[in-house]
């Protein structure tokens, strides 16, 4: 088994709450960096991909496209 993949519009939950509350965010943006949203607020990030992966507890739910191509 390999590394995980990612893809855009994944949700995924962090390990850290965002001070609005939520642990959700929606994946923008993969890559060397990548952009997250926030599912309560809206609020949008930019985080390392090696922070990214440590900060990550599950992924919650995949984009129906990425789904799509894995077959």
């Amino acid at each position: 088994m390999g590394p995980i993949q990612y893809h855009l519009n994944d949700v995924v939950e962090l390990k850290k709450p965002h001070p609005c509350g939520n642990k959700l965010w929606i994946i923008t943006r993969t890559g060397i960096d990548f952009g997250l949203k926030c599912q309560k607020c809206g609020h949008r990030i930019m985080i390392p991909r090696k922070t990214f992966e440590r900060a990550v507890k599950r992924i919650v739910s995949v984009a129906e496209n990425a789904a799509d191509s894995n077959h």
